[in-house]
């Protein structure tokens, strides 16, 4: 209850009604890609600023090395489940989508965790950034291998190494790198600078963002309608069977309480941004309204929540 009384929460949860009641209510687009920056250069100091005190130790290796098994085992799963409904490069593209991670829920759940008095590392943002990539590439990879068989070779393609490129320096990505670095290299002095910029403002920052987000995934899911039954029981359940799968995943790795929800909510989250700004691209026989009808008009919601919390609930209780 206490996460429906968050106000972030309450205003996606405005956004979402505004977005049905097909409200003209809208963020321009230049101030919500500002809003975006900001969460991800506050989330990067931040991280860095904790990586700066407790330095690069066994848990911080362990939580990216488990971050980096998911980001491979959930697209391959995901592309073996979807296949068999799907068209083969329609579940290459889907894959991806839910292999990859959504930076806002990563931010709205550190945010939940700083308000529950849960402890993470500051290097659970890079663990995020890492996650970004693989999924595009087993998706490219898997495209290719489809094309070689009915497509001439002489078609030009996004050559892989382009894609690789594109996903490491998009500029999200890029600049939560960056502001890590910044912020273990300045270490106290810029914390205490900063401090009214990446922490006090953050909250409110973040629930501006949401009620553009609320917006967007009221208008993205009419995106599904007349999409096969598979979309809809996918976007729903595989969010909560890789947030399990990430859960035993962490237990096994001996991941501290707050690392362990970041992973799972990692893991479970979908891209909405970076992954189909390139899929357009690289596969565009793909239509983005499947994609992004199932990550940005169901999962991202639903995620933000319900499965928050629920996530929450269950490395807390440890099942």
């Amino acid at each position: 209850m206490s996460n429906f009384l968050d106000p972030a929460i309450l205003f996606f949860i405005f956004g979402v009604l505004a977005g049905f009641a097909k409200s003209n209510l809208e963020i321009p687009q230049p101030i919500a890609r500002f809003l975006s920056l900001y969460l991800l250069m506050a989330l990067g100091l931040k991280g860095g600023f904790a990586l700066y005190e407790s330095g690069i130790t066994s848990e911080v290796l362990t939580s990216l090395g488990g971050a980096i098994f998911m980001a491979i085992l959930v697209p391959l799963l995901g592309y073996l489940v979807l296949s068999q409904k799907l068209k083969k490069l329609d579940a290459a593209a889907v894959a991806a989508t839910y292999g990859s991670i959504s930076a806002v829920t990563f931010i709205t759940a550190s945010q939940n965790l700083d308000d529950l008095g849960i402890h993470y590392g500051g290097h659970m943002a890079a663990a995020m950034a890492l996650m970004e990539s693989p999924a595009i590439i087993f998706a490219i990879i898997i495209a290719n291998k489809i094309r070689s068989h009915h497509q001439p070779e002489s078609e030009t393609r996004p050559t892989l190494g382009k894609i690789f490129h594109e996903s490491f320096t998009d500029g999200g990505q890029l600049l939560l790198l960056g502001s890590m670095i910044i912020g273990i290299i300045s270490g106290d002095v810029a914390h205490e600078v900063l401090a009214p910029f990446s922490i006090d403002l953050f909250k409110g920052i973040l629930s501006f963002f949401l009620l553009d987000m609320g917006l967007h995934a009221a208008r993205n899911i009419s995106e599904l309608k007349n999409k096969p039954a598979i979309c809809f029981y996918y976007a729903v359940l595989a969010p909560v069977t890789h947030a399990i799968l990430a859960l035993l995943l962490a237990k096994l790795l001996g991941l501290e309480l707050g690392n362990t929800i970041l992973l799972m909510v990692l893991a479970s989250s979908a891209s909405y941004i970076a992954v189909p700004a390139v899929l357009r691209q690289a596969l565009p026989e793909v239509s983005p309204a499947l994609y992004m009808g199932m990550s940005l008009g169901l999962t991202f919601p639903l995620n933000i929540i319900f499965g928050i919390p629920f996530y929450t609930y269950l490395a807390q209780q440890g099942i």
